[in-house]
This record gives C-alpha cells, sequence and structure tokens, in this order.
C-alpha cells in the first residue's frame, strides 16, 4: 500500500509549481539511515518531474524536518522513451557535471530501435562516459524499459560548425549583456538594502571580508555564506567553501621559452560532504610566500570559480582569496568525563579506521581522563599508544587491552549434559522441534518429532503438531511449510508435550544444536509446571570435534558426508529421522576407533581428541575483553596473545578459557559486544541461571548504544529497539545481581561519523555484503552516551557511562608496554676483548706505538663505544663475520657502521674510515691527505724508505655519522651476507645466545597507497558513484595505513638476553600468520623495542654470492683485488675494456661497459653514470650515494651538475652535508643535527637556515637540502662500491666466470628457449620488449627479462657464445664455463623446476640412462612434458625413446 508525500511531510511549504508535482507523489519506499540523516524515498510520479522542481522538493524536505540527505528516485509509467523525460536525463547530467554544458550544448538525444541515441564529441564521450553507463540503469530502475544508451560520435565538419555556432551565440550574448548595462539600471526589489551610490550607478561592489594579516593566505575574500562542497561542485561561477587540507601537489614550471618559471598551487580540500581540487597558475615571486603556508591538516576557507580544468580533466576551484579559518570539533561538554574502555585503532586488521594519536589527541582533548586500546587479537597498537604520550607530549592515561577471540574450553566439553548415563548402543530419543521464532520465553513450539534408536537401528516414532495460538511469521512458513492452517486443529501444548514424554521415558535425548530445543522443551514444561531433568547430548558439538575438518555442520552437510541419504530439511519429523541415521554414525565412530562404551565416555574422549587435533578452532568463538591491571598483567597478556598466535591460530588468534584462568593475575575481564559469550547466550535465550554462570567469569558488563546492534533488527533476531533496550537492561540486572560494574561502551572503530566511509570501503573490498549498513562506531562524547542510555533513567545512565567507566579506569596502574631501559646481551669481557682486537689489529696495520692520528681515533671511539655500553654489539658482529669469512663467504657491511674505524680494526667491516693516506705495509711509513676523499684515488707512489709501492688507504668518514658527537645515537650493525649463506647465519647467531632467546624482527604491513586506491575504485564502480578525483584522494588517504597483516623484516635478529624473556618487553608470532611457519617473530614492529633490545641485520644479498661462485671457479682471491685497476675504472666511460668483436655502435649497450655491474648497471644509474662520466672511486661512490637517496638526484644534484656544479661539490651522501658545513663554520653539533634532519626527509628549521647562511652556505645549497626526503651514509656507499668494483673486475678479467655467476644468481627470467639461439634472436626480442615498454604495455617480469636480454647481447658482442644443454654436462642450476662459452643448466629452460633438474643431476651418477623413458621411470620428480621439452632442445643427444628391442 502505497501513501502520498503529503501524507508523509505533510509540513512542506512549496510554490505552485513544485506543490502541483508534490501532491501527486505516491512513495512506494523509504529507507533512512542508523543515524536518520540520510532518507533514499522511492516515489511514482503521474508526468514527468523536471529535476530541478524535484530538487526544491528533496531540499525543502531536507529543511522542514532536519534531514542532512534526502533524495527521491522517481518511477514513471511509460511504454517508451518521451522527449520530458529524455530531458530529465539531460538535465540531472548537467547537474552533476556543470562542466559538460558545453560538451552536450547541441548534442541530439533520439530513440531509435529500443536505444537512446546521443551525438556527441570524443572528447565528450571519455568525459561523460561514466555518466553514459549509469544512463541505462536509471532508465530501468525510473521507467522499468530495458533501453540502451549508445552514443553517435559527431564528425569533425559538424563539430566545427558546432563550435562556430557556439562562438558566435556567446558572442551575442555578451554584445546583448553589454548594451543592457549601459541602458538598463538594476532595480532593487522592495525593502532591499541598497549600496552606496558611486559614479557607474549599475555596479555595486561587493563588500570585501575584513581578513587579519595573519589570517589571509592569498587574494581577498568577499563577504558571502559558505556552502557544502558537495553542493559547490553542482554551482556555477563563485563559491565560497571551508575545509581541511588533506593533500598538496604544488607542481613548479618553467617556460621553455621566456625561462619564466611559475609554480601551479595545488591541493586537495575536504569537508566530508565532498571533495574538491583548488588549483591556480602563480609566479614563483607570488607562491613563495603562500606555499608554507598551505599544508595537509591546515583548516582553510576558500573564494572563487567552479572551473573545468582540462589538465585535471574535472572541475576544480580557482581561488580568488583564501583564508585561514577554524574547524569545527564536537567537543566534550560535560563536568565529569567518561572514559571509553573498547576502543579499536587502526591496528585491527581491515576493520579499526582511526589512528592510536588521533583517538587519544581527541580524548585528551576532551579531558577524558583515560582511554583503552583493544584491538582485535592483537596489541600492535600500545609502541603507538606510549609515543604518543613520551614523544607527542598526549598526557593522557592508556588502558592497554585487546579483544580476544575467545574460545569456553575450560569444562572440557560439553557434548553431554546431565547425570543419567546409559550404553552407547542402547536406546535413545533422538528428537527436534519446530517452533514460531527463535527466543523460548516469547515464542512457541508447533511441532514435536522424535524416534526411538536402538542398536544403530530406529525402533519407533513420534510426531504431533502443536497448537501455538498465535501466527506463524510467514519466513517460518517458508522454512518449515508449517502454517497457521496446519497448527489450527493441533493438540494443546500440555496434550502434546506429555505424549512426548511418555514416548521418552527416562532415555537419553539427542538433539542437533541441543541448546536450542532443550530450551524451548525446558521453558515448555517450567510453563505446565512439569518437573523433570534430562539427560542430553548435542549432536553440533559432537561432530565438530569427531570431524574437524568438515569446516560446516549442518545435518544437510553432515549426512551428505557420512552417507546417510537425501533428505528433506526443516521439517521436525524428516529432521529426526536423518539425526538419528547421524547419530547412529558417530557412535559407531566412537565404538571402533575410540573403543567408547557408554554416555558418560563421551566428554572425555571428545575432550582428548580435540586437545590431539588442536580443533579449538572448531569451538564456538566469542569476542572478550582483557584489561591490563599491572605489570604482572601487562606480562601476563603478551604470554596470552603469543599462545594464540603460536599454537591456536585458526584464521584468527584464539584464546582458550584454560590459558585466561591460568594467567588472569594483573588482568581485567570484560563481556564485549554483541558477539560477545554473554550477548549470544541472552540472544540464544539461555535461563537466568546460566546466565548468571557466564556472567561470573568478567570483572564487568558491557552494554552498548542501541544504533550498535540495530543490524539484529534488521535481521528479525529482535522485533524493535526496545527489545534492544530490553537486553542492555538484562545485562544491567546481572551485574546489579553479581555485583559487577555495568559499564557503557561504545565499540569504537572511527574517529568521527563521517569516518564510516573508509570502513565502509575497506569490508567491501573484503566482500562483505552489508558494507554499506555502517553502525555508528565513532568516539562519543559523555553527553552523547548520557542521552545513548536515558532509557535507563538519568542516575543509572550516568552510573554506566560515567561512575563505572572511571571506577574500570582507576583499577589500572600506569604502565609502560615496553621497558625503558636498554637490555643488550651479556658476554663477558667484551669490552676487553674489543680494545684489544682493535689495537692488536691496529698496530699490526700501522706499527707500534700507533701514529697519534690512529691512536687518537681509536681511543675516541672505542671510549664512546664502551662507556655507552656498545662492546657487545661489536663483539656480536665481529663474530658473526668471522664465522662467515671462516666458511668462504665475504661479508659486506651496510649503513654507517664503516663510519667506525674501530669497526675496521675488530674485522667488523672492509671499509678504513681515517682520512685518505699511502700506508707501507712493510716499514708502516704513513702520509696523510686530506684534500682526497678516498685513499684510493691516490696518484701511486713508492716508500720513500723502502722503495716498495705504498697502499692507498682511507675513506675520510667520521665517526660521528655512526654514533653522533656525544655517543647518544643508538647504533645499528647491519651487515650483508651471502643470501645462499645467511640461514646459516641465522642458526649460527641462535647457537650463540639460545634459540629461544633469538627471533626474528617482526613488521606489520598495512593497506598502501596504491592499495587503497584500488578498493575505493572498485566500491565506485559496483555502485556506479561518479566522484572527483580529490575525492577519491580523500577517500584513499582514510583507507591508507590500516593493518592487513604483519610480517618479518628480510634479515633483522632481535636477540633477548639470558636473564629476561621476550614476555617483558612483547609478544611472540608467526610471521603472516601462518600457523605452519617455524620462524617466530616478535608481534611488535621492531622499530618499536630496536631502542631495547639488540637487532642484528643480518640480511642475505647476491654480492656475496656471486664473488663466492667467481672465486670458486678461478681461485682468485677477491680481497687482494686492486680498487685502482684502470681497466675497470674505464667501464664507467668506455666499453673499451670488455673487447667487443667489432667496433661497431651499439644502440643497446652504448659506450658504456657497467651494464650488469651492481650498483651501476641500471639504465637509471647508468643514465647518471653517462652525465657525470666518473673517472674516480670517490665519483662512483657518490653515485651509489645519489642513486640511494629519494630527491637527491632528480631536480636536486642532477640540475646543480648541469648548472656546472661539479659532483664532489654536490650534496651524494649524508655525511657531505655534516662535513661541508662543519668546513664552513657551522658549530658540529649541529652540522650532526642538521644532516639528520635532513637525510631523513625532515628538512631545515628557520633557525637553522639563519645559522648557514650566517657562515655563507650558499642558497643552491640550503635549496638542496630542502628537497632532500632521504640519503645514504657514504660507509655503505663506500663497501657497496667495493664489491660492486670487485666483481667488475671479474667482467673485465675474468668474464665468463662473470658471466656464469651473473646468470646463474642475480640474472631474472634467463629464458635458453630463445637466449642461447643466438644475438639475432636475441635482438629481435629485445626490439619487442622495446615496444611495448613504449607503448607501456610492459609487464614487470618482461622489464626483468629485457635486462637479461642484453646481457646475453653483450655476451655475445664479446664473442662468447652458449654451448647446448647436455643431460650430462648441464648443471641443475649453475651456468657451467667452458673454453669459451657457457653450458646453461636445465633450470634456465622454461617449465622445468629445479627439483626435476636435481633429480637428474643426482640420477646420473648412478650411470647413463638408456632411453627416456628409463629417465622418467629413474628420476621420479621428472615429467613427460620436461622430457619432452629437453627432447626438443637437444639435450637428450640420440637417447631413444624406449629401451625395448625390436624383433621384427
Amino acid at each position: 500500500m502505497t501513501r502520498g508525500l503529503t501524507d508523509l511531510f505533510d509540513r512542506c511549504e512549496l510554490n505552485e509549481t513544485e506543490r502541483a508535482y508534490f501532491e501527486q507523489g505516491q512513495v512506494r519506499s523509504l529507507a533512512i539511515s542508523a543515524d536518520k540523516k540520510t532518507m533514499i524515498c522511492q516515489v511514482g510520479f503521474n508526468e514527468i518531474v523536471p529535476i530541478s522542481s524535484l530538487s526544491q522538493i528533496e531540499k525543502n524536505i531536507a529543511k522542514t524536518y532536519n534531514i542532512n540527505r534526502m533524495r527521491i528516485s522517481p518511477r514513471y509509467t511509460l511504454d517508451t522513451l518521451t522527449k520530458p523525460y529524455i530531458d530529465t536525463l539531460k538535465e540531472r547530467v548537467l547537474m552533476e557535471i556543470p562542466s559538460a554544458c558545453g560538451l552536450l550544448a547541441d548534442s541530439k538525444w533520439t530513440v531509435n530501435n529500443n536505444a537512446l541515441e546521443i551525438s556527441m564529441s570524443e572528447s565528450a564521450k571519455e568525459h561523460l562516459k561514466i555518466q553514459i553507463h549509469k544512463m541505462s540503469e536509471r532508465i530501468h530502475a525510473e521507467t522499468g524499459l530495458d533501453i540502451k544508451v549508445n552514443t553517435v560520435e559527431i564528425d569533425d565538419d559538424t563539430a566545427k560548425k558546432l563550435l562556430e555556432t557556439q562562438n558566435e551565440d556567446r558572442e551575442q550574448t555578451l554584445k546583448k549583456a553589454s548594451q543592457n548595462l549601459n541602458t538598463k539600471p538594476i532595480e532593487h526589489k522592495k525593502n532591499e538594502k541598497q549600496a552606496k551610490p558611486s559614479d557607474n550607478k549599475t555596479y555595486h561592489r561587493q563588500k570585501v571580508q575584513k581578513v587579519s594579516d595573519e589570517d589571509l593566505i592569498y587574494g581577498k575574500l568577499y563577504s558571502e555564506r559558505t556552502i557544502d562542497i558537495r553542493d559547490a561542485m553542482n554551482e556555477h561561477g563563485q563559491v565560497t567553501i571551508e575545509g581541511e587540507i588533506f593533500l598538496v601537489d604544488h607542481r613548479e614550471i618553467s617556460s621553455k621559452k621566456t625561462g619564466k618559471e611559475w609554480v601551479k598551487i595545488a591541493f586537495d580540500i575536504t569537508d566530508n560532504t565532498n571533495s574538491v581540487r583548488v588549483s591556480k597558475f602563480l609566479s614563483k615571486e607570488q607562491a613563495e610566500p603562500i606555499i608554507p603556508l598551505i599544508k595537509t591538516g591546515s583548516y582553510i576557507m576558500v573564494q572563487g570559480k567552479v572551473t573545468y580544468d582540462t589538465y585535471e580533466k574535472e572541475s576544480i576551484i580557482e581561488p580568488t582569496g583564501i583564508m585561514k579559518a577554524k574547524k569545527k570539533i564536537r567537543m566534550d561538554k560535560a563536568d565529569k568525563k567518561r572514559v571509553e574502555l573498547h576502543l579499536h585503532t587502526n591496528m585491527s586488521a581491515m576493520d579499526g579506521i582511526a589512528s592510536t594519536k588521533a583517538l587519544m589527541s581527541r580524548a585528551k582533548l576532551w579531558e577524558h581522563p583515560a582511554i583503552a586500546i583493544t584491538d582485535h587479537g592483537v596489541v600492535q597498537a600500545y609502541p603507538d599508544a606510549m609515543h604518543a604520550v613520551e614523544r607527542n607530549k598526549i598526557d593522557i592515561k592508556v588502558l592497554y587491552g585487546v579483544e580476544a577471540y575467545y574460545v569456553n574450553d575450560a569444562a572440557s566439553v560439553s557434548v553431554v549434559r546431565g547425570t543419567g548415563d546409559a550404553p552407547l548402543r542402547g536406546e535413545a530419543i533422538v528428537f527436534d522441534l519446530e517452533t514460531t521464532g527463535l527466543k523460548p520465553a516469547q515464542e512457541e513450539i508447533t511441532e514435536i518429532a522424535a524416534v526411538l534408536v536402538r542398536d544403530g537401528q530406529i525402533i519407533d516414532s513420534f510426531q504431533s503438531y502443536v497448537n501455538p495460538h498465535k501466527p506463524i511469521p510467514k519466513e517460518i512458513t517458508e522454512l518449515t511449510g508449517i502454517s497457521d492452517e496446519t497448527v489450527r486443529d493441533a493438540p494443546e501444548l500440555i496434550d502434546a508435550l506429555n505424549k512426548f514424554l511418555q514416548f521418552a521415558g527416562d532415555r537419553p535425548l539427542i538433539a542437533h544444536n541441543a541448546g536450542f530445543d532443550m530450551s524451548f522443551l525446558n521453558t515448555a514444561c517450567k510453563k505446565l509446571n512439569i518437573e523433570r531433568e534430562f539427560t542430553y547430548i548435542d549432536t553440533l558439538e559432537m561432530s565438530r570435534i569427531l570431524l574437524p575438518d568438515l569446516g560446516r555442520y549442518k545435518l544437510n552437510i553432515l549426512a551428505k558426508e557420512l552417507a546417510v541419504g537425501p533428505f528433506e530439511h526443516h521439517r521436525a519429523s524428516e529432521d529426526a529421522t536423518v539425526l538419528a541415521k547421524i547419530w547412529c554414525k558417530l557412535i559407531d565412530k566412537l565404538c571402533i576407533e575410540y573403543n567408547a562404551v557408554n554416555i558418560s565416555d563421551i566428554n572425555p574422549l571428545l575432550a582428548g581428541i580435540r586437545d590431539k587435533s588442536g580443533s579449538l578452532k572448531n569451538l564456538k568463538r566469542h569476542h572478550f575483553i582483557i584489561l591490563v591491571k599491572n605489570r604482572e598483567g601487562l606480562r601476563n597478556l603478551y604470554k596470552l596473545i603469543s599462545y594464540s598466535f603460536l599454537n591456536h591460530f585458526y584464521k584468527k588468534p584464539l584464546m582458550p578459557r584454560s590459558e585466561l584462568i591460568k594467567h588472569r593475575e594483573g588482568l581485567i575481564f570484560g563481556s564485549a559486544c554483541e558477539a560477545g559469550e554473554l550477548y549470544h547466550a541472552l540472544i540464544e535465550g539461555a535461563d537466568w541461571e546460566e546466565l548468571k554462570r557466564i556472567a561470573s567469569f568478567y570483572d564487568y558488563l558491557e552494554i552498548q548504544p542501541i544504533a550498535n546492534n540495530r543490524f539484529l533488527v534488521e535481521k528479525g533476531t529482535f522485533s524493535d529497539d526496545e527489545e534492544l533496550r530490553n537486553l542492555n537492561r538484562k545485562i544491567l540486572k546481572l551485574a546489579d545481581e553479581l555485583g559487577k560494574p555495568c559499564c557503557a561502551t561504545g565499540d569504537v572503530h572511527f574517529l568521527e561519523p563521517e569516518d564510516e566511509a573508509f570502513r565502509r570501503i575497506l569490508m567491501a573490498g573484503q566482500g562483505f555484503s552489508d558494507a554499506d549498513n555502517q553502525a555508528p562506531l565513532y568516539l562519543k562524547t559523555t553527553d552523547e552516551m548520557l542521552e545513548e542510555f536515558s532509557y535507563l533513567g538519568e542516575d543509572r545512565a550516568y552510573e554506566v557511562v560515567v561512575t563505572n567507566t572511571n571506577k574500570i579506569a582507576d583499577m589500572c596502574e600506569d604502565v609502560r608496554p615496553v621497558p625503558k631501559e636498554n637490555y643488550p646481551p651479556k658476554i663477558d669481557g667484551a669490552e676487553d676483548d674489543l680494545r684489544n682486537m682493535s689495537y692488536e689489529k691496529a698496530k699490526r696495520i700501522y706499527g707500534d706505538p700507533l701514529p697519534e692520528v690512529v691512536q687518537k681515533r681509536l681511543d675516541r671511539e672505542l671510549n664512546s663505544i664502551i662507556s655507552n655500553g656498545y662492546a657487545v654489539m661489536y663483539i656480536i658482529a665481529q663474530k658473526l663475520v668471522t664465522k662467515s669469512l671462516a666458511d668462504g663467504y665475504l661479508v659486506g657491511s651496510r649503513g654507517s657502521v664503516g663510519s667506525s674505524f674501530a669497526a675496521f680494526t675488530s674485522d667488523i667491516t672492509e671499509v678504513n674510515s681515517l682520512a685518505a693516506h699511502y700506508l707501507c705495509p712493510d716499514d708502516k711509513y704513513v702520509e696523510w691527505h686530506d684534500e682526497y676523499s678516498c685513499g684510493v684515488d691516490l696518484p701511486d707512489k713508492l716508500c720513500p724508505n723502502c722503495g716498495k709501492p705504498l697502499t692507498k688507504q682511507g675513506f675520510a668518514i667520521p665517526f660521528e655519522t655512526f654514533l653522533g658527537f656525544e655517543g647518544d645515537k643508538v647504533p645499528d650493525i647491519d651487515l650483508n651476507f651471502s643470501g645462499e649463506y645467511q640461514p646459516r647465519i641465522h642458526k649460527y647467531t641462535g647457537e650463540l645466545f639460545g634459540h629461544d632467546h633469538v627471533f626474528r624482527a617482526g613488521t606489520i604491513g598495512t593497506v598502501a597507497e596504491k592499495t587503497a586506491y584500488g578498493y575505493v575504485k572498485k566500491y565506485m564502480e559496483e555502485r556506479g558513484i561518479t566522484c572527483s578525483r580529490a575525492e577519491e584522494n580523500r577517500l584513499t588517504a582514510g583507507c591508507t595505513g590500516v593493518r592487513r597483516t604483519s610480517g618479518q623484516h628480510p634479515g633483522g635478529i632481535v636477540v633477548v638476553p639470558r636473564e629476561v624473556e621476550i614476555y617483558d618487553f612483547c609478544p611472540v608470532q608467526h610471521p603472516a600468520d601462518d600457523p605452519n611457519s617455524d620462524i617466530i617473530t616478535t608481534h611488535f614492529d621492531y622499530h618499536s623495542i630496536d631502542e631495547n633490545l639488540l637487532k642484528l641485520d643480518e640480511l642475505g644479498h647476491d654480492d656475496p654470492t656471486i664473488i663466492r661462485h667467481m672465486q670458486d671457479l678461478t681461485g682468485v682471491d677477491a680481497q687482494q683485488i686492486p680498487l685502482d685497476d684502470p681497466d675497470v675504472m674505464s667501464l664507467f666511460t668506455s666499453n673499451k675494456a670488455l673487447k667487443y668483436v667489432d667496433d661497431a655502435p651499439d644502440a643497446i649497450l652504448g659506450d658504456l661497459g657497467c651494464l650488469a655491474v651492481p650498483e651501476f648497471g641500471t639504465k637509471f644509474v647508468r643514465g647518471m653514470v653517462s652525465e657525470t662520466k666518473p673517472t674516480t672511486f670517490a665519483e662512483l661512490v657518490s653515485i651509489s650515494g645519489l642513486s640511494h637517496g629519494t630527491d637527491v638526484w632528480l631536480g636536486n644534484a642532477q640540475d646543480l651538475v648541469h648548472q656546472g656544479i661539479g659532483l664532489a661539490d654536490c650534496i651524494c651522501c649524508r655525511d657531505d652535508i655534516m662535513n661541508y658545513l662543519i668546513l664552513k663554520g657551522v658549530e658540529p653539533k649541529l652540522s650532526f643535527t642538521i644532516m639528520e634532519s635532513v637525510r631523513k626527509g625532515k628538512g631545515l628549521k628557520p633557525e637553522w637556515e639563519t645559522a648557514m647562511r650566517a657562515q655563507q652556505v650558499p642558497e643552491w645549497y640550503i635549496d638542496s637540502c630542502k628537497k632532500i626526503k632521504y640519503m645514504f651514509p657514504k660507509a655503505h656507499a663506500v663497501a657497496y662500491v667495493m664489491m660492486a668494483f670487485r666483481i667488475a673486475w671479474f667482467k673485465v678479467h675474468k668474464p665468463l666466470a662473470f658471466y656464469s655467476a651473473y646468470f646463474s644468481i642475480r640474472a631474472k627470467g634467463f629464458d635458453a628457449s630463445c637466449m642461447i639461439l643466438g644475438d639475432k634472436v636475441c635482438m629481435d626480442k629485445i626490439r619487442e620488449l622495446q615496444k611495448k615498454e613504449r607503448d607501456k604495455t610492459i609487464t614487470a617480469a618482461e622489464k626483468e627479462t629485457q635486462t637479461t636480454l642484453e646481457v646475453v647481447h653483450e655476451f655475445y658482442r664479446r664473442g662468447f657464445k652458449f654451448e647446448p644443454m647436455d643431460i650430462y654436462k648441464s648443471d641443475a642450476t649453475m651456468f657451467r664455463v667452458t673454453e669459451n662459452g657457457l653450458i646453461p643448466p636445465f633450470t634456465s629452460m622454461p617449465g622445468v623446476g629445479e627439483q626435476a633438474a636435481q633429480n637428474i643431476v643426482e640420477e646420473r651418477k648412478n650411470g647413463k640412462f638408456l632411453s627416456s623413458e628409463e629417465l622418467i621411470v629413474r628420476c621420479n620428480k621428472v615429467s613427460k612434458s620436461v622430457v619432452d621439452t629437453l627432447t626438443e632442445i637437444g639435450a637428450l643427444g640420440s637417447m631413444p625413446k624406449s629401451t625395448q628391442i625390436s624383433l621384427f
């Protein structure tokens, strides 16, 4: 039955035109959002309503009834599309996209063969493609017609004519407007306040808004009311908006013709109704004072014109004025504030939205005394909360907690309930009930059915309908087939129940999900004053334990699994019969496999089965709040989290009741939300005593706002909100009876009401069907919560909202989730060992006594290292490096550890950080040269004492880069081990400290910006929503940073000293939540504990593996390779040292020879090499630093090089900044501080710039510092270049060993099917991939193949060749060296896996293969397809297919 718009919205006042449409509208459906602020109405109309009139009606209803958004979706009855209706389609497009006015000015809209054809230009088609796509769906929804919408492209001549016509019309309009201005004075409406007369009586100047200089950012603003951005985008001309900047995207542009510099000021702003790009071109001089004022997070007012930006391809606002504005923030104005005890941060995986810092800041702003953190299953927000208090000075008490996934295993199992016992194969009653609903207190039984079983056979049966004396809901009838007619003449409950009880006798009862059936049976007995004790068995719980891998346990699924035949589901008689057969199968399993005899054997046997199979995963899961009371409680919680992740992770980390009891000390338990155990029991109709039993386990009970659980009403579990309120009243009554506090909590998942959009998008991306039905889970003020619970009465509402939440907060002590102190592992005598080995090596190199420079440097370093407690770190690193070298693998140092000379003298690094100097190994003659930054670049020189060649040492790296000027910078020692050796060094670390004290460093994976953008786009496309790119950016930003999963650092190892446990610092878990992994990581991101526990970076790297491979092939000791070899250095300016077979120019390889050399082999770095033409080792170090930095080369050093500034003067490594500033006269400590800030991308403070200018630091240098986002330390660059130079030496002097190592270890995508067929085939493939690259269709895998192909091409140019693959000569994975080439391994052929290749290599040791058939038989991991592939390329030679001999 429909109702008129006038009936529902009778208070609306409309003009005559709109009133006529309004009165004919018939409401067909009405949808209202959970917060009652949005309404969508389907309305039938007799005639077509113009969109403008529809919009006026919507606005009037919204204003009259205080609704934020009102949308009327019209419905018409049409046989075909009419012109008035087509006009509404066009009008709606123009309303949604105002810029379409010009694009559709003269388009033709015609209906042809059941299709709507719209003529438009190609650009219009592209611009409006989403609107066109949605139009068919709109037509169908509004009219029921299936009409296709096609675009007809306007030809060039027509388009040209249309453009000319539009221009003529525009000129005529302007001319007419000009005439009107000159001849027709503006008439003011009666009573309208007139502007002050001026010379031009027809023009009235807008009143300029007074804005203080400190608030004005740009231009000037006129007094004009602000409007929502959502509405502004439908306006023409000038608008005024307010909002928050969330993305800044300024761009500098230089005119190639005039050289003038411009800045495109661009930023995205939102008011949460929509978002828009604000953009304007300004000269660089105009822009410079504005840019610092436009920052992410600033709240501003913008006045300007809505215009279509041809570059952005959407509507933007071009500002005429920008000023600072004050953001309106919800405030908590209550005298006494509440405490939120149930709150999720963005560490609740793909569920919580707001950051910990944002939530804590708001609670602090509201003056809340405390705030809890209770993420789902994890405690990974704890470090963020700790840092918010200590670093960000958000002084609020944090209640550390978790919302655990709780399973009740404490009573082991309760499949059998009651005191009776009987033989398993004896008599039992299998029964089922049908009812009018789910709640026994309110609903009635409609059917009782049962069967008597004995010894696996059905002996007898019983069935009776019951008259419920109330209507049976439609959905129940559809489900069971029982209607009102079925039970109209049925027996009364007392008669049917007595007959059933007589049939059952005292036998045990069997039911599926017995709790439901027994709750109705017990309620019925109580109602009829029948006293009866039952022993009953639940086959649902029994099946979960006996069949743990089944997943779902409905009767039809069990019937299929146990092969008991099909049945008619949801009728009591059929359900009882099939359940009897299932029961017989289950007791067969118990009796035969587990020797069960009696019913009393069931519970203990199933408990044992569950413990063995780990089938906690099949127990019912509930949410469960845990809060930390004190330090002991924190440690217990860390143990519980670890136990749940390591022992019971089944999609979620499960926390069993038995462990909760064991570790309860220092913890507070809360009953959680609607997913909690208590709430579930209430929904299922548990009796009062059972509810008290459940509630008694908790320290406080929770109730939540009605809107949080309104989905239960929508699902039909409850009929209305009042039933939800009654449920909360019951929980409050339970708390009163048990003497426990009842607390009102919000189950917070985001900060502001509008932030639900982010959660909606993330949930939709995970496939949740109800993603769009978001509950208002935002952080509420005290008054908002008091209003939510006002139905309890003022005093009780205050008690649950304020008094009790503060009481719980007061029970919790202030705890720090991670200890403040540093806990390095202890090694007895580490200080003496470090000092002794350092001086011993120094004296071995430089003589005894040491030169003064060496002595002072070593003394200063060792004193700083030892006094700050870092000696152990050095000794550990020394042991690891010594172990690797002893096993034949070089180790490369990473990071700034090479800045430490003590690290060099203790054999941790090969980088000698002293100033450049000559050294005679024999008589220890030393000559210092501070003018060189790398000793390698010193010219050759003979010792003046003995006449022997002097060695060239030192890389001039200050120690302060590593440890700071006061030894107050926490160091880390990063080492590059061979990738193939890495597992061995990790194992060795465990042997050093004990495997239970060594853990992999954990990481937290969050939603990346690109992934978030994908979620947003998918959400919009699936729902046919069009939004601006700025709004897409806002939604993307809101979804970014939410936790997805946990992982592990590629080489990070965390060491816990033996006197403490990991639980004193954090929980532990498996990486990526993989219960099958044998790796255990820290639960916290390792950065959170790197100031407390030693983290060793034992990374795997290709370079040491490649060097080991080349050493094995050639016998050359890589450590003896000279770093000043001229032929190797020439590779960076020429390819002549490679001795190509001819001198023909090569467009692919160019004129450099550094392809495939680490650090210098990529196209990007080769481009840098080509531009800078390095001829010294120092320049190679600079290029390495530039290539690893962010915003250091492109748009920075590159431009300076083009301006004639030398590479040596540019900022290439972080050390360059400190060294240069000290040299210029800046105070050393400040120079270090500036270096640290710049290298982290934090830029320069104004006072630092002043100090730099005071010492004549040039402006270009200051500007360069401000652009940098990340910088490499020089020590790292030196270590990398040393490795690269050695590998390059092999490329020049031992080329086949080099290519063997490269193709075997580093090359990605080596494809023998084409690469070994000659240079021409490779060149053709390269050209094919180059075309794909130009067309931007190349994949990541193809890019890797392209790089490998270039190296193969170089291999051929040097005159080398690939020998044919051979079943007896080829290796499994490595390229074997021959006299003039390489033999490819089996795995280089697509389709041949490593296991199959290794299988062939191992088996051929046992003799030759007689045939390909025998090859397959002997090598069980080699498939026929692999053999066919090897046959095809000739690897099997003349090997026959079969071993059989033909007799004919």
